[in-house]
């Protein structure tokens, strides 16, 4: 009989923040595969844990997968764990969730701590709906690009970003939507020195003279006066909203292209159709 792969929360700073149930998993599995052995020993040493810690991170997943799919075969379990909150969430194990799944191996959640909902539930945004975005592009046409999408969302967006890029975060905000616009920043949550404010982006500048620490930042939606008066981007920046709904939302086909066509108040058949079209001038060329 076939192991259980365990997808387990672990703490984003204070490790009481840990639920019983995933301490429990965490000394009965066979192995963890940890981002970090390093940061999970700590975890482990403070509650006297000694399940053994196997490495799986961005450079190592694809080969790493293959070989724990054969212990949860052979009945082995196996608890994956990130560095900190919620595995999955902008960190790696999403190749050996998916192969476990395509197994037949039982893959279970063990819910728990998530930088995210920390932030937005202590925010007091309005966040229904919310859609989180991961981190932005680091080269400079693919992120002027993220955050122009970023821009045209009609919901509280949040994502993360790093500390060395916070300031130009600020920068490309602030170029979408003006000085004045008020935006939450969670540093350092649950940890010693963490703070949440929310203020317009000309004063988060000011208040983060010399960014430290892991950032997740909340935008609310520009203010808007009607869907019409929105343009209609090019049908290539159509085509790449259409890919970032899908990537973000798992929203397919005319489900996706159902939201895109609600954010700019157009048909669905009239956005298939120029997008269609525009795709095909690509095949052409």
């Amino acid at each position: 009989m076939a192991g259980i792969l365990y997808v387990v929360a672990t703490p984003i700073g204070n490790l009481e923040d840990v639920t019983l149930r995933a301490l429990r998993i965490l000394r009965d599995v066979s192995l963890i595969a940890a981002e970090d052995t390093r940061r999970t020993a700590r975890l482990l040493q403070h509650y006297s844990i000694s399940t053994r810690t196997t490495s799986l991170h961005e450079h190592n997943e694809r080969e790493k997968t293959t070989k724990l799919i054969e212990r949860l075969r052979g009945g082995e379990s196996i608890a994956l764990v990130s560095d900190a909150g919620t595995p999955l969430i902008s960190d790696p194990g999403q190749m050996l969730v998916a192969a476990a799944r395509d197994a037949g191996i039982r893959v279970e959640a063990v819910p728990g701590p998530s930088a995210v909902m920390a932030a937005v539930s202590a925010s007091g945004l309005p966040a229904a709906p919310f859609t989180f975005l991961g981190f932005p592009p680091n080269r400079s046409k693919d992120r002027a690009a993220w955050f122009d999408i970023l821009g045209r969302q009609r919901a509280l967006c949040v994502f993360f970003e790093a500390p060395h890029r916070f300031r130009q975060a600020l920068d490309d905000l602030e170029r979408v939507f003006g000085p004045d616009h008020h935006v939450g920043v969670g540093r350092e949550l649950t940890k010693a020195h963490e703070e949440l404010v929310i203020r317009p982006i000309h004063a988060l500048r000011a208040h983060f003279i010399e960014p430290k620490g892991e950032f997740v930042l909340l935008v609310p939606p520009a203010k808007e006066t009607s869907v019409e008066s929105i343009p209609l981007p090019s049908a290539a920046e159509l085509r790449i909203e259409l890919w970032h709904i899908t990537e973000t939302t798992g929203a397919k086909g005319r489900g996706a292209l159902k939201i895109l066509a609600e954010r700019y108040g157009r048909p669905v058949n009239a956005l298939y159709e120029l997008i269609a079209a525009d795709r095909n001038r690509g095949h052409k060329t």
